[in-house]
């Protein structure tokens, strides 16, 4: 454990709650945690923020994914392969990642994120299907290659590339492709999010960058989190996710836009 205030350690599980709730209901719950840890361990060198992070994010992920399980329907074979396609995009991002300037893809993301939200917002029937649709019919061969391909693969190499708002972009990719709804992407989300999350976390225990004593401590509330999200998503539907969605997606292109702003 390293040596932070009572205060400081009471910050960052408050913190690790929060974002694994958003984590649960649209992805997107590093935008909190990871600045969080950065701010309230200033002194505690990059890697093992970045280790830590993975640590506690993988908990409340797992939570959240056996909550959905239990009553989204979901088709699980699916999400796995897609999960191992992510994680393999992932690893080969991370290999890329040394020569990629983060300026440079910072205002490209912004953009995207940018026409995700117009068009979230023009067309209000998106993700809205009702629960399951998608998901107790066969969905064409095509469109589930496209997914293992393009989403797993192509939003894994964002993950390991980049980063941010891979969750986010898990979920619309997941309502675009296979035209789920997004309580059912979320959950479909997670179990993919979990396949990347335990790769990355592997590599970082093995480099020794990972205080797991701090991580246990805020793992606990993540996992609390991010099944009261979970909870939430499953009750209140794809309206109550779209909205978190939007919420989200400005958010990170508010961050994107900062971190340019001064780089």
């Amino acid at each position: 454990m390293p040596d932070i205030t009572l205060t400081t350690l009471i910050l960052l599980c408050l913190a690790a709650a929060a974002a694994g709730w958003i984590d649960a209901v649209v992805g997107g719950g590093g935008l909190l945690l990871l600045p969080a840890l950065l701010l309230g361990l200033p002194h505690v060198p990059a890697a093992q923020v970045l280790g830590t992070n993975k640590a506690v994010a993988i908990v409340g992920t797992s939570g959240a994914a056996v909550t959905f399980l239990r009553k989204a329907p979901v088709r699980v074979g699916l999400a796995v392969r897609i999960g191992l396609m992510a994680l393999a995009g992932s690893m080969t991002g991370a290999f890329f990642a040394a020569g990629i300037s983060s300026e440079v893809l910072r205002p490209v993301i912004m953009v995207v994120l940018l026409g995700v939200a117009a068009f979230v917002l023009l067309r209000p029937s998106f993700g809205t299907a009702a629960a399951g649709d998608g998901t107790d019919r066969p969905v064409a061969r095509t469109r589930i290659i496209t997914a293992i391909v393009l989403v797993g693969g192509g939003i894994g190499f964002y993950d390991g590339l980049f980063g941010p708002g891979t969750g986010t972009f898990l979920v619309l990719g997941l309502t675009a492709v296979l035209h789920l709804d997004l309580v059912t992407a979320s959950a479909t989300a997670k179990i993919v999010n979990v396949c990347t999350n335990a790769g990355a976390l592997a590599m970082f225990a093995y480099q020794g960058t990972v205080l797991w004593q701090l991580a246990a401590v805020m793992a606990v509330f993540n996992l609390v989190g991010g099944m009261i999200g979970a909870r939430m998503a499953l009750s209140r539907g794809s309206g109550f996710v779209r909205a978190v969605l939007l919420t989200v997606v400005f958010s990170l292109v508010a961050k994107l836009g900062f971190d340019q702003w001064n780089a």
